[in-house]
């Protein structure tokens, strides 16, 4: 399995001062999935609403990218202590050019390093059994009618929808429906944080 060393940061239910971690991560053999501590994180192909990756198990938002040397990886209004994992100090103080970091700043942490592929792979088999007892007929219901279960298989249908769509004025409904159901699941998830 291919790994990297990454910036991860949690942006459901945080504006840019989630927690936020420097780690190595894993790549699934396709690339599409990446692994850290215990999660899977699958992208959203621009369509999130602060992050690029979503947690598969929870619906969370996250940013992922890769490490500046300068240290500015959280957005310029954001704040908080990163952490830092302890495996991979060393080489992340070689990519900033840094014999210590600095604590106030930092915290070293170790990390869920095993990675239940199982459970991820059962967990994708549930969507897709959930997925085969959705009738077509269900996306016209209003978005806070559906179940959750079906609010997130309409998403990947309009997803695909506003890219291989046969027409632009389709692609563009299919692309307004999604964000309507975007809005939706992040409503739910405001209202979990509450």
């Amino acid at each position: 399995m291919k790994s990297e060393i990454k910036y991860i940061e949690l942006k459901s239910g945080f504006s840019d001062n989630g927690p936020a971690w420097i780690a190595l991560v894993s790549f699934s053999k396709s690339g599409k999935t990446i692994y850290f501590d215990g999660k899977a994180f699958q992208t959203l192909n621009g369509n999130g609403i602060a992050g690029n990756f979503f947690d598969i198990e929870n619906g969370d938002e996250y940013w992922i990218s890769g490490v500046k040397k300068n240290q500015k990886d959280r957005h310029k209004f954001g704040g908080g202590k990163i952490f830092i994992e302890k495996r991979i100090l060393n080489e992340y103080l070689k990519i900033i050019g840094a014999q210590t970091l600095n604590l106030s700043h930092y915290e070293i942490i170790d990390v869920i390093e095993e990675i239940p592929i199982s459970k991820f792979i059962e967990m994708e088999n549930q969507k897709y059994e959930s997925d085969s007892q959705i009738t077509d007929d269900k996306r016209f219901l209003k978005p806070s009618e559906m179940k959750d279960y079906e609010l997130e298989y309409f998403i990947d249908y309009y997803y695909e929808n506003s890219i291989n769509g046969r027409y632009l004025k389709g692609r563009k409904l299919s692309r307004n429906k999604m964000n309507e159901l975007l809005a939706e699941k992040e409503l739910r998830k405001q209202k979990t944080f509450c």
